[in-house]
């Protein structure tokens, strides 16, 4: 089955040049278009595989829009935008994005973006097993975090942090061997957004009133507790 990609842009343009790019250099590629962000809500019913996004749109914000999709799935999504500062790029993809491309982009490497994110959704899923950390279960097959049997509500990439510091306990990573892990080496975002996503993850297993067992290693990264 072709993947499906849904472009939500307000503006006719970069859809025409989409629906032109993704016919002459994606063909093994099916394009769905939105937009608005309640027309993208709607094209969630087609379960597209990954998700193109414009930061403005004219009904949402599309930071606001991305919780809302990520309350439903957990696609991929790309923004596409004009905002370029730090503080964009960290909201962005705190609010549970995958990748940054700025305004005006390159066709090229935005179908390498594309390409190299449908490949990780391809890559063999891990043998199941569990690991316990005192009162954490971690399932590895399921991809969940249970607390005193209450599961965890964690974003993809938390997950995605607190399962590769558990596989490899006591080990300290850097920000940016974190990021380059978990967001890829070909994301052009900032590694700042791995702090703000290890705080947010604490901040979940303290309202459970369990200790975070990810450690910082002042001046130089983090490390799970072994």
């Amino acid at each position: 089955m072709q993947p499906k990609i849904l472009v939500v842009d307000d503006d006719p343009d970069i859809l025409q040049m989409m629906a032109r790019y993704f016919k002459l250099r994606l063909p093994d590629l099916n394009l769905l278009t939105a937009d608005s962000g309640k027309a993208a809500l709607n094209q969630l019913t087609h379960n597209p595989d990954l998700i193109l996004l414009d930061v403005n749109l004219p009904d949402i914000d599309g930071f606001t829009l991305t919780n809302k999709i990520r309350s439903i799935t957990t696609v991929p999504i790309i923004f596409l935008t004009a905002r370029v500062t730090d503080a964009d790029k960290v909201q962005g993809l705190g609010a549970g994005g995958d990748d940054y491309v700025t305004k005006p982009f390159s066709l090229t490497e935005l179908g390498a973006r594309i390409k190299a994110q449908l490949r990780r959704q391809t890559i063999p899923p891990r043998r199941s097993h569990v690991a316990i950390f005192n009162h954490i279960l971690i399932d590895y097959s399921a991809k969940q975090v249970v607390v005193n049997k209450e599961p965890l509500n964690l974003e993809k990439k938390q997950y995605q942090l607190v399962e590769f510091l558990s596989l490899n306990p006591g080990q300290t990573f850097s920000r940016e061997q974190l990021y380059e892990k978990i967001w890829g080496y070909d994301s052009t975002g900032d590694n700042r957004v791995v702090t703000e996503h290890v705080r947010r993850i604490r901040n979940t297993f303290n309202q459970f009133d369990i200790a975070s067992p990810i450690d910082t290693v002042w001046g130089v990264g983090y490390r799970w507790k072994s």
